[in-house]
């Protein structure tokens, strides 16, 4: 064909000359040609003659008006040149002004669409294109001054943008259009200031009527509000006089009331804030504000950007008289019990100056702010008692009452100041000033009042496990729920066993029933997990293992000789686990498995043990090696010698080996406290640096496997952990937790997150409470990730008296004290251990470690440390010096820390 062959010859002009030889019809019949000759050429080296000759090539094969608009507007970036000129001008006149009026339909500023359908409309006469699109791509056009090639009608002359609209023949028809629709311009998404630019520079010369386009630009913002920086930039570029703000008040009420409730539904700093810059920049005035007050109420229960923005508003409504004092009233009851120590400072601030200005208003901005007595950060509590000191003065006896009353809600350690202030009776303690007496314990009681003690949980019963699964469909939801939560220990191991049992009984009655649940695969992590069952049930139905699946038996293999350094050691166990079940399903050997345990902590009966090995016996089964160690791992050790002589009856080694585990108790718990840490007792300083716990190990005769071993032998350790501790970690060592926790638990990891999650898992379960479960606490409450795990662990150890809080402070301290300068977020993660009712058991702990924490220079936090401190002894009547404390209470200054010191001096006396 010529054409293709002018086309990559180069030849622009032949080009555009043989399409003129063409008709439509043969036109559009190359089409399919130009199409793949683009698709080689843009796979190989090409010059910019053969680009242009195929563009021209492939635009002038378009057929209709239609498919030639979309054509451009899809490959718009070409020249507009002579060719292009050419090129058009082989159309008739009414079919070039049709493709004008679809291109003016969707202009665009993009290559040559705009200059496109500018040359069209001079050139043929037509009408002039009205859309918003169109009249955008014009004053991009004009902004930017591009020069036409010679022969293409359009542009305007002139040095600058403003000049060059001012000659512009098109300006008479557009520029009306601009003003009547300002905000479609000065808001698209273009993001520029050019039209803006434009429209505002007119008006200040008069081509633009100025109050039209203020006008229509905010009726334009009431219908499609847009971007909070957007209208800053617009509102300061017009400078709006008093009378043109007046002017548009209707439009910025409008605006307001929309903004405010998009405020309403709140989100993130990053979310809220273009809307707090479109309020602020609408500088709404303080009649204007006083209509929308209520609206500013109900923003204080918002996230703190959106309540401080809130608050200012009232405030300054407050100073010019027209907030009613009822609202200030509300203002407080919503702001001053918030966590935000700016915030409620902010509003104390506010009743301060209002006491001030208005003495006769005194008296209500006093009980006002004795609402913040009620404030768990004490901190708060001193600064309002201190306001209420300042202008009890100029208030009258009348709100003597509702002070009192609000003062019983006070820390302990301001009841006295409070009693002195208010003038009630002596300080005989918070017990006869604000009638709360099963808060407090004096030295002398009086004998209505009890002796103070700790309100500690009921402790956690371990659940049974119920018996094995009765149905291969039954267990086929048993492996789907442990495969959408891979958390549930009980849920696991009788999927597991099910598997097994059901897989000896009917294999093919038990694949069948699988099949549903192989629909959804588990997500993979790092570590092993209990959701890798899935692969033991695709083992049953003889499915084609996923990748997982193959590099679980490669690593169990290693793991016989070397344990895994990539996986926490109870992962590997797991997988080992796993990696035998299909093996004992593949031979058939083993009908069921000896490590369900038979409680949830995942503690084993030893009479069912028993039972389980004699039944295996009784079919001559020899079971499982990492089953046999995993049951020997979890068998609770009994005294029941009957029940040692039925174990010491059996036949077999795995029998035998039973019987000496038994005989034996199991392994000896190993202690993790690490060499060199002290057993100092306050006043002297713990240390000044935290230890990693021992990891002994203990060596097994006759050896277990390497995988089961590892959980308890000789530690070697692993190159870290990327998922956190899981609750089958435990279940797998119920009677070892303090050998559990020195190992994997303070290996390096990926993310402190999750961590502390399953410590109530740790509690609950058996053996010693030592080094390592009390430094994981430690951790726990320094880290403030997972508080409410962490404040069941320790209130539920304390709850089973396994808590060492010696110990606990101690190892607080040292932490402390060795970087980890989180002292008040271990005051917090304290503090709600203590507001749970157990006040003296934190005192205990805080007792233990303030001594260290206050040395010649306290550590950072100390004062929230102290204010807690404060409250606890207190509370629990806690009496006698700490010489340390007394040291930071006699020094000058006023810091928070040597405040707090004084008043938990005081306390103790």
């Amino acid at each position: 064909m010529k054409l293709i062959e002018l086309v990559e010859a180069g030849d622009v002009a032949g080009v555009v000359q043989e399409l003129g030889n063409l008709t439509l019809d043969q036109r559009g019949a190359c089409v399919p040609e130009l199409t793949a000759l683009f698709e080689a050429i843009a796979r190989r080296e090409n010059t910019q003659e053969e680009r242009i000759a195929l563009c021209a090539a492939r635009l002038g094969c378009q057929v209709t008006p239609e498919a030639t608009a979309a054509w451009i507007r899809t490959h718009p970036y070409f020249t507009m040149d002579t060719w292009t000129v050419d090129l058009l001008d082989l159309y008739p006149v009414a079919w070039r002004a049709e493709l004008a009026a679809h291109l003016g339909e969707r202009a665009t500023t993009a290559g040559a669409v705009f200059a496109v359908t500018e040359h069209l409309v001079r050139d043929t006469g037509c009408p002039l294109p009205t859309s918003h699109e169109f009249l955008l791509a014009w004053l991009y056009d004009r902004a930017d001054g591009r020069e036409r090639h010679p022969r293409v009608l359009g542009g305007a002359p002139g040095a600058d943008f403003l000049e060059r609209l001012r000659a512009d023949d098109f300006t008479p028809k557009l520029l009306p259009l601009a003003v009547a629709r300002p905000g479609r311009l000065v808001f698209s998404w273009h993001t520029s200031e050019r039209p803006l630019e434009a429209l505002v520079g007119l008006a200040a010369e008069g081509v633009v009527n100025r109050d039209e386009l203020i006008h229509n630009l905010f009726v334009d913002m009431v219908g499609d509000p847009p971007h909070g920086t957007q209208v800053v930039v617009t509102l300061e570029a017009l400078a709006l006089t008093p009378a043109e703000h007046a002017g548009v008040a209707r439009e910025r009420a409008a605006l307001v009331g929309h903004l405010l409730g998009r405020l309403l539904e709140d989100g993130t700093r990053m979310e809220i804030a273009p809307f707090l810059e479109f309020l602020r920049a609408l500088a709404s005035t303080p009649a204007e504000k006083a209509l929308v007050a209520r609206d500013y109420l109900a923003l204080l229960d918002r996230s703190l950007p959106v309540a401080t923005y809130a608050q200012e508003m009232l405030t300054g409504l407050d100073e010019v008289g027209l907030l009613e004092p009822e609202l200030l009233t509300e203002a407080c009851e919503r702001v001053l019990l918030r966590p935000e120590k700016k915030l409620v400072r902010a509003q104390l601030g506010w009743l301060g100056r209002v006491a001030r200005r208005d003495p006769a208003r005194a008296g209500r901005a006093m009980v006002d702010a004795a609402m913040t007595f009620g404030h768990r950060e004490m901190t708060l509590q001193e600064q309002a008692l201190k306001l209420v000191a300042k202008h009890l003065k100029a208030a009258d006896d009348s709100v003597l009452p509702e002070l009192r009353a609000a003062a019983g809600q006070l820390s302990p350690g301001l009841s006295a100041r409070a009693a002195e202030l208010l003038g009630t009776a002596g300080p005989l303690g918070t017990a006869n000033l604000f009638g709360t007496p099963q808060d407090t314990v004096t030295e002398q009681p009086h004998a209505d009042v009890q002796p103070y003690a700790d309100v500690l949980p009921a402790v956690p019963e371990p659940r049974p496990v119920p018996g094995p699964i009765a149905t291969a469909v039954e267990v086929a939801q048993e492996v789907a729920a442990v495969v959408a939560n891979d958390q549930d220990v009980v849920a696991f191991e009788r999927a597991l066993d099910g598997l097994v049992r059901h897989a000896h009984l009917d294999r093919t009655a038990l694949a069948d029933a699988l099949k549903p649940v192989m629909r959804r695969e588990p997500r993979n992590n790092v570590d092993w997990v209990q959701s890798d069952l899935y692969d033991v049930a695709r083992a049953v139905r003889g499915d084609e293992p996923r990748g997982r699946a193959v590099l679980m038996l490669r690593a169990v293999h290693i793991n016989r000789t070397t344990p895994s350094r990539s996986c926490s050691l109870a992962g590997s166990m797991l997988a080992a686990r796993l990696a035998e079940a299909m093996d004992v399903i593949e031979s058939g050997t083993q009908p069921f498995l000896l490590a369900v345990p038979t409680l949830s902590t995942g503690a084993l009966d030893a009479a069912v043990l028993v039972e389980r090995i004699s039944a295996l016996d009784e079919l001559g089964v020899t079971p499982a090696p990492v089953d046999l160690a995993q049951a020997l791992l979890r068998v609770t050790p009994t005294p029941d010698q009957q029940l040692l002589r039925a174990a010491e009856s059996l036949a077999s080694d795995a029998g035998q080996r039973l019987a000496r585990w038994l005989r034996e108790g199991g392994p000896a718990h190993q202690d993790s406290e690490p060499k060199g840490w002290p057993h100092c007792k306050p006043p002297k300083p713990a240390s000044q640096g935290w230890w990693t716990p021992a990891r002994p190990g203990a060596v097994m005769d006759p050896p277990l496997p390497q995988v089961a071993a590892s959980l308890i032998g000789p530690y070697v350790g692993n190159s870290g952990l990327a998922n956190p501790m899981a609750p089958f970690w435990v279940a797998q060592l119920p009677h070892h937790r303090e050998e559990l926790m020195a190992r994997d638990y303070f290996e390096p990891r990926m993310s402190q997150r999750g961590w502390p999650r399953n410590l109530p898992f740790v509690v609950e379960s058996g053996g010693p409470a030592g080094y390592s479960v009390h430094l994981a606490l430690a951790f726990g409450l320094i880290w403030q990730t997972e508080t409410d795990a962490v404040v069941d662990a320790v209130l539920v150890l304390a709850a089973r008296k396994q808590l060492d809080t010696d110990l606990l402070g101690r190892q607080l301290e040292a932490l402390l004290n060795h970087g980890w300068a989180f002292a008040d977020k271990a005051s917090g993660s304290l503090r709600a251990v203590a507001e749970t009712g157990a006040y003296a058991t934190v005192w205990s702990v805080l007792r233990t470690a303030l001594p260290g924490l206050l040395g010649e220079t306290p550590v950072r936090g100390a004062a929230a440390m102290l204010a807690l401190a404060v409250e606890c002894a207190s509370r629990c009547g806690a009496k006698g010096e700490i010489p340390e404390v007394t040291a930071v209470a006699d020094r000058k200054g006023s810091s928070q820390t040597v405040k707090n010191a004084r008043l938990l001096r005081d306390a103790l006396r």
